[in-house]
């Protein structure tokens, strides 16, 4: 019994211990309204150190867990919970958004960061949650239509650079591409030869977020090269916690939408037998040939991804991803491969006294082109009753206009097939790039910071042009009918090599002084471009050209500071100043000094407003900077340079080949082009930031415009150059508006829409005569020979069109010739031509749809555009008579334009241009439909071990506009010849480990 009694009390000592046993807790975490699991959300046991993260199905394993412990589940962005364990196995969080911390996102200012609420310029951010849907291979379709005053034109090319400009740009000549910053090293915006964009050799899939800087004041802290703007490019790192791993896998059916609508064969011959002479009737055929369905098909795009992240040895954050994109063209043999890996590391050492970030990048590409322009000209154009072979060509089986005495004449149109199989044109690239930064906040004086960054980026490429011993297009040195005929094909190789050094130095400076706020940063930069070129020339001609090309280093040098002063969080100063140096410019011009401050007042942090729900969140901004412009293409341009002649230019005397030497055109006078900017702002929300939104007016004007302009005679010992001339000014207003329009348990539908107006004049253009109209600019268009049809004339805007005003018949059909006197002289002259509309739109728009219902989503993206025209330069080229029937033999084909016109000769019987006929200036506003994905997600009913998110779609849906042509939305203005733009089929599946 004495036994038993001890044994007992043995047992009743022990059940307290029992109770505080230790046990394992499993959960996973949502969100709240859709349902969604969360991956990174931090899950400790309060007040004690360690703990574990979700991964990316939202599941958690949480150890050493008593009963009594308090649980806390946090992630940025929601509201924190505390949860009592009381011996539960298992526990499912639903965590709710907290739009107060919403409000803290932090956002890239260069050289630094600074939270959103707090800033004081016209800047946007847009993160991955944010990003259009779909298949994108290049970065700039994640934003195109989604930020106000950012308008992003793509091309439909594989790869195809998409050119990008923020408030419209602001230079004639020198370039308008805004500055690109990926993870704090500026990038370069040329291209070798061979590869498409800077941009197209970076994943989608590894950007985190786009942040703009769209006005002077915020831009100025980058100087000379910010003049256009800035797009700020932060890519995904690690995070703290296990392992996880993500896997994306897409691919896109690729289709043709449009064709150019040209004279089918019984069209074509019924024109021939009507207007042609007996020996072009002679050459019809009797084929059926479609050649534009001959050199376009339907190809398919893959893209794959896979990522892991996490902590190693749970202290170093590390991020390492492989891509592969595989983008085939709807033009055949066209193509664009990307395979990339990335790595970032981010090590916090020393007591969180030194961060380390370091990434680094290298990306594999593969090009296949083709001569685009004439090649797709010669579909629209070929013959449609001649048959793609012919049997006993000599030119591999393929049908060619051939003369009588059988040579090769020289100005018609290849055939367009034969150009495709028998030409080959390929490139291959390598870039390497990577940033290191150290940020060392100092043990004896926490305040202060010193920053260190050094990045490189080393973009090489090689490539080949080749045409078959069989191509029409082949080296023929002497005529068929000669007896000594023979096809040497051709071959050109190429190489090219570019680098870009960058390096920042800077301390920062932070302190709170009760209810003030200091923020100071001031540094230095240096950056050095280079590049080293070679191109074989033609090796199977005997004049072979080889030649090196070595470009001037452009170095540039700046020292930069910026102030920031807050008090209480309502009033915010930003005060910036960067001193600029170009190699570009002489000694006496080579540093610029530019600058810039902005004011913003956080009216909701006042107490009349504090905590009003209906008004939850009110700021007024208003800035004022200036930035500088030096990116013009000659290098040295100040400087008297002589330059050896090509082997074209070179002499013989007493038996000896000497090389010419030739001076060249040079403006010691060239400086910097001076952007100055106003930026009038409004941030607000409602019902508790529910509905958010932005109104930015901004008023820019450069000065001192960088421009090519024609040199008077005797000036100069060159017919143009750059000179600093006249300016523009660019006025326009910006609107954002964000919505949580249905926010419920199973139901989410989020709305956000943007709209942006821009007026820019050429205010003046420097010195000028009387009757002077401006500069002649642009592309030269296809007809006739050297003919432009833009202009730069003082009070209209850059590029407009410059053309002679059509009359019209009883029955509006245009009479060919016919143009207004304008001047009254009594002739028509080109003292007639006019101003007449321009390729820039005067509106933007864009639209943005998420609805998440349970487990299914749909995203739609709607862009829009008013007020901008384009010239029609492939009717203009090739919707006439003579167009078809400009020879006795051979013969091309029209488009259907022709019906509407009538229009028979190239030039007009007064000698007056008809390509110059305001006709073929069409209204190009457009709706479009970009994109449609929809979306269901299994959380791990499918698989155990992941969550499955699949997802179809389609890209380039539909679009709604007046003009007739191929596509209305065309960069500078002149639609001729263009890539198609392909409608895309999509499906996908995304798996979260």
């Amino acid at each position: 019994m004495k036994t038993i009694s001890k044994k007992l009390l043995f047992l009743f000592l022990l059940l307290p211990f029992t109770m505080l046993a230790q046990s394992t807790l499993k959960g996973t975490v949502v969100d709240k309204t859709t349902g969604q699991p969360i991956p990174g959300v931090n899950v400790n046991v309060q007040g004690v150190q360690g703990g574990t993260s979700t991964g990316f199905d939202g599941n958690f394993e949480l150890s050493n867990v008593k009963n009594g412990n308090k649980i806390t589940v946090s992630f940025i962005g929601y509201k924190t919970t505390t949860v009592d364990y009381n011996g539960q196995k298992t526990l499912n969080i639903s965590l709710e958004e907290d739009t107060n911390q919403l409000k803290e996102v932090v956002v890239q200012v260069g050289y630094g960061t600074v939270k959103k609420k707090d800033a004081t310029g016209s800047v946007s951010q847009i993160s991955s949650k944010e990003f259009n849907k779909g298949i994108n291979v290049t970065p700039e379709s994640l934003i195109s239509g989604r930020i106000s005053g950012v308008n992003v034109v793509g091309g439909g090319a594989p790869g195809a650079k998409a050119d990008i400009r923020i408030r419209g740009g602001s230079s004639l000549s020198a370039s308008n591409e805004p500055l690109i910053v990926i993870d704090g090293l500026p990038m370069s915006n040329a291209v070798p030869n061979g590869s498409t964009s800077i941009l197209s050799t970076i994943d989608p899939n590894d950007i985190e977020s786009f942040t703009v800087l769209k006005d002077a004041s915020a831009a100025a802290i980058y100087g000379s090269r910010a003049a256009n703007g800035v797009i700020v490019i932060t890519t995904k790192k690690g995070t703290k916690g296990g392992v996880k791993v993500n896997f994306s896998s897409q691919i896109g059916i690729n289709t043709v939408a449009n064709t150019v609508d040209v004279l089918s064969a019984d069209q074509f011959r019924a024109l021939v037998n009507e207007k042609g002479t007996t020996a072009q009737k002679a050459l019809l055929g009797t084929a059926n040939t479609n050649w534009q369905d001959e050199i376009f098909h339907t190809a398919l795009t893959t893209n794959n991804n896979i990522s892991a992240s996490g902590a190693l040895f749970n202290k170093l954050p590390v991020r390492l991803s492989v891509g592969n994109v595989d983008n085939a063209g709807i033009l055949r043999n066209t193509s664009f491969e990307r395979t990339t890996t990335s790595i970032s590391l981010n090590p916090v050492l020393f007591d969180n006294h030194l961060k380390i970030d370091i990434s680094g990048n290298i990306a594999f590409g593969k090009n296949q082109f083709q001569d685009e322009s004439p090649l797709i000209s010669s579909a629209i154009t070929f013959d449609p009753t001649q048959s793609v072979y012919q049997a006993g060509s000599r030119y591999g089986g393929y049908f060619e206009w051939l003369e009588p005495t059988g040579n090769l004449p020289l100005l018609p149109a290849r055939n367009p097939v034969a150009r495709l199989n028998q030409e080959e044109r390929r490139a291959t690239s390598t870039r390497k790039w990577g940033n290191v930064r150290l940020e060392y906040k100092l043990h004896f004086f926490e305040d202060l910071k010193i920053v260190a960054e050094a990045g490189i980026d080393k973009f090489n490429s090689s490539g080949y042009n080749q045409a078959s011993t069989e191509s029409a297009v082949g080296y023929q040195p002497n005529l068929f009918n000669s007896g000594n005929w023979v096809n040497l094909g051709t071959y050109t190789h190429y190489t090219d090599s570019r680098q870009n050094k960058n390096l920042n130095t800077y301390f920062n400076y932070t302190k709170d002084l009760g209810k003030f706020k200091i923020d100071a940063t001031a540094g230095y930069n240096y950056q050095m471009f280079q590049r080293e070129g070679y191109d074989s020339g033609q090796t199977t001609e005997t004049d072979l050209r080889a030649d090196v090309t070595t470009d001037p280093n452009i170095n540039l040098q700046s020292f930069f500071g910026r102030l920031n002063l807050g008090y209480d969080s309502k009033y915010l100063l930003t005060v910036n100043y960067r001193r600029d140096g170009t190699s570009r410019f002489s000694e006496a011009n080579r540093w610029g000094n530019f600058a810039g401050g902005a004011f913003a007042w956080n009216v909701s942090e006042e107490t009349f407003l504090k905590d009003n729900a209906t008004l939850s969140s009110l700021k007024l901004r208003v800035g004022y900077g200036t930035t500088g412009q030096q990116d013009i293409p000659p290098q040295y341009d100040y400087l008297r340079r002589v330059t050896l002649g090509t082997a074209n230019t070179q002499y013989i005397f007493n038996g000896v080949i000497y090389r010419a030497a030739k001076p060249e055109g040079y403006n010691p006078a060239i400086k910097w082009e001076d952007l100055a900017e106003m930026n009038v702002g409004v941030d607000f929300g409602f019902l508790n930031d529910r509905i958010t939104g932005t109104v930015n007016y901004f008023d820019k004007k450069s000065s001192d415009l960088l421009a090519e302009i024609p040199v008077p005679d005797g000036a100069n010992i060159r017919n143009q150059g750059y000179n600093n001339i006249g300016s523009v000014r660019t006025r326009g207003i910006e609107f954002n508006l964000q919505s949580d329009i249905i926010k419920n348990d199973n139901l989410n539908w989020n709305l956000a829409v943007n709209a942006t107006y821009i007026d820019q004049k050429i205010d003046d253009l420097g010195v000028t005569v009387p009757g002077f109209q401006g500069y002649i600019v642009g592309d030269v268009i296809a007809g006739g020979t050297g003919n432009q049809v833009l202009i730069n004339s003082e009070g209209f805007t850059p590029n407009s069109f410059f053309v002679f005003e059509q009359l019209y018949d009883a029955n509006k059909k245009p009479i060919q010739g016919a143009y207004a006197d304008r001047n009254g002289d009594g002739a028509i002259t080109d003292a007639d031509r006019y101003k007449f509309h321009k390729p820039a739109a005067d509106y933007t728009f864009g639209l943005f749809s998420t609805l998440n219902y349970k487990k299914f989503d749909f995203t739609m993206n709607w862009r829009a555009s008013l007020g901008n025209y384009i010239y029609d330069n492939v009717s203009s080229d090739k919707g006439y008579v003579e167009a078809g029937l400009r020879r006795q033999s051979d013969l091309s084909n029209i488009t259907t334009d022709y019906y509407n016109t009538g229009f028979t000769t190239e030039s007009n019987s007064n000698g007056t241009q008809r390509n110059y006929s305001n006709y073929y200036v069409k209204d190009a506003s457009f709706i479009k439909l970009d994109n449609i994905v929809f979306g269901y997600t299994f959380d791990k009913t499918l698989l155990k071990a992941a969550s499955l998110r699949f997802t179809a779609g389609v890209q380039n849906v539909f679009v709604l506009t007046k003009y007739n042509g191929l596509d209305p939305e065309k960069f500078n203005g002149i639609d001729n010849n263009v890539y198609p733009r392909a409608r895309t089929f999509l499906f996908g599946v995304n798996a979260n480990f």
